[in-house]
């Protein structure tokens, strides 16, 4: 009942009844009306009119005698009425006396047994107040009047609303029907613009892919931007020390397409030269191997052509007009193992070690550092060192297909021009150091390639351990490892070598090897110099004209003989 009541509060305002209002405190029975109105009155009253609040009730309808009809301003005869909806504006519920007869409890039960509920119409509908004629709705009404739950009055105004709901639903069908419309209309618009919304982002998004892939294609024609992981973090820079180059007479290059310009390259071949990968189809290196003096092989990497150029133009332009420290002798043009070795001729002692795996310990970073140092960009530097650098790599043959998988870091490749020049400018640091260490004993120091050679008088005895200590912790620390099997300390009663040539007195070939290559030329006059390939070297006639050349660098004169003996078996 408080959803009711607050359906007429909402209705009427504060002019609706209350429960409060309705239940009577006691039962006396009703006053008698000063004057009765007629059947006739009440149905003048037109229902457009505002409902004015009814007396209040102050007591239940009582069994006790009914009113007269015509007394009762309720209660009219449904002759006099006309039906609702036809009348001319006037209307009136047509409610008879009997409307509001009070009922039994047991009369309201067996009325209801009696009732097909879910046959009429009006049951369980939420969307409108049932008739008064309804049997259902009657039978509802006389038990609450009879309960007191309502009043007449109150029921009046109830089915009057109903009344008045009945005479609005055409017209709020009608604008529900209208706003229906308006809304399905709205709605579609709503959808149309969403679609037109759609359909435009969707091709500025098209519009942003073309661009980007337009971007993407013209870049990769004029720039290079990533070569493999872990290799492309300096790419994007492009910023060169120009100064510097200009005053070290090097090619002004700071940015990928200025490199490939010099290298006469056009981006896409630079950027598939120096492309770094784990496992790649292709190489751009020969890799085969020679045997080493001391045994073992030695793995040699040469260059295909296009990569071979590209290196060419890098010795020249760049690596070739750097300057060297002077105790570096190899890889020098004007110094030699002859250089090398006379810096320790006629010395009390010699001490020899070795740089292990001296091409391949230098790699990618040392190398791209050096580049910077002479002021490139990160940019140019990294392109240059990947160029100049490879991984040691292994054959692997998988789901049919070839692959080149790297097993190490990269490294300066053995058999590359650009190496040896390279791996100078990165043990600069280490030349300084040790020379310092041999400025402080009072020692001679060089370099050639990864052969070290320190030599002193008499008094380098009692700090041979010392010096040889210091010299693997700066080594060390500088990226370097000693080869201790190399390791040599030579006194002056046994023949002192360095870099192949004895320096007890001046550099030279040991006679043993003098003696070796008469005796190979002496037989060959009536042997045949075939036949003095006795350990079938390849290309037999090479290696003896690389020996010949050996003993003439040291020793000229000797050299010149063994040659003149070689020309005159080839006549």
């Amino acid at each position: 009942m408080n959803l009711f009541h607050r359906l007429l509060r909402l209705l009427f305002g504060s002019g609706a009844p209350t429960r409060s209002e309705n239940r009577p405190r006691s039962a006396p029975a009703p006053a008698p009306a000063s004057r009765p109105p007629t059947t006739s009155d009440v149905l003048a009253t037109p229902l457009a009119e505002p409902f004015r609040k009814p007396a209040e009730t102050t007591s239940p309808v009582s069994p006790g005698p009914l009113p007269e009809v015509a007394a009762d301003p309720y209660f009219a005869t449904t002759a006099d009425s006309k039906p609702v909806g036809k009348s001319d504006g006037k209307k009136s519920l047509g409610l008879e006396a009997n409307a509001y007869l009070p009922i039994s409890r047991q009369e309201i039960k067996k009325a209801a047994k009696g009732m097909d509920r879910f046959g009429n119409p009006w049951f369980g509908r939420r969307d409108l107040i049932p008739p008064a004629d309804d049997p259902r709705t009657n039978l509802i009404d006389r038990a609450m009047v009879t309960q007191g739950l309502l009043s007449p009055e109150q029921l009046h105004e109830i089915h009057d609303v109903g009344a008045r709901m009945d005479q609005v639903k055409p017209s709020l069908a009608a604008i529900e029907h209208q706003a229906a419309l308006e809304g399905g209309a709205a709605v579609a618009a709503d959808r149309e613009a969403r679609a037109l919304l759609k359909a435009r982002k969707k091709a500025e998004a098209a519009q942003r892919k073309q661009k980007r892939v337009d971007e993407v294609a013209h870049r990769k024609a004029t720039d290079i931007v990533f070569l493999g992981r872990g290799v492309s973090a300096g790419l994007g820079d492009r910023l060169s020390d120009l100064e510097a180059l200009t005053t070290a007479g090097l090619p002004l290059l700071s940015t990928p397409a200025d490199l490939a310009a010099a290298l006469a390259l056009p981006i896409s071949k630079l950027r598939w030269l120096a492309f770094h990968t784990e496992a790649a189809t292709r190489t751009h290196y020969v890799q085969f191997t020679v045997p080493k003096k001391s045994g073992g092989l030695r793995t040699l990497s040469a260059p295909h052509r296009t990569l071979a150029e590209a290196q060419r133009w890098i010795f020249q332009e760049i690596i070739a007009k750097l300057p060297v420290e002077s105790s570096a002798h190899g890889f020098v043009a004007g110094r030699s193992i002859v250089s090398n070795a006379t810096a320790h001729c006629r010395r009390a002692i010699v001490v020899n070690m070795d740089l292990e795996a001296f091409f391949p310990s230098i790699g990618f970073p040392r190398v791209r550092r050096v580049f910077r140092r002479l002021g490139y960009s990160p940019a140019v530097a990294t392109i240059l060192a990947l160029l100049t650098t490879e991984c040691p790599r292994r054959t692997v043959v998988y789901a049919g297909t070839t692959y080149h998988v790297a097993t190490g870091p990269r490294g300066l490749p053995q058999g590359a021009c650009t190496s040896p020049g390279l791996s100078n400018q990165v043990a600069i640091r280490l030349d300084r150091r040790l020379a310092g260490l041999a400025r402080k004993f009072d020692l001679s120091y060089t370099r050639y390639a990864d052969d070290l050679t320190l030599s002193g008088d008499a008094t380098l005895e009692a700090r041979v351990g010392y010096l040889m200590a210091r010299l693997r912790h700066i080594a060390s620390e500088e990226g370097f490892a000693i080869n201790e099997a190399k390791s040599r300390v030579l006194r002056q009663g046994t023949a002192q070598t360095v870099t192949g040539l004895v320096v007890n007195d001046r550099p030279g070939v040991r006679r043993a090897e003098v003696r070796r290559l008469r005796a190979i030329l002496h037989r060959a006059k009536s042997e045949g110099l075939a036949s003095q390939n006795r350990a079938n070297h390849p290309d037999f006639l090479a290696w003896l004209r690389g020996k010949i050349a050996f003993v003439a660098m040291a020793r000229p004169e000797a050299g010149a003989a063994l040659q003149a003996e070689l020309d005159a078996l080839l006549q």
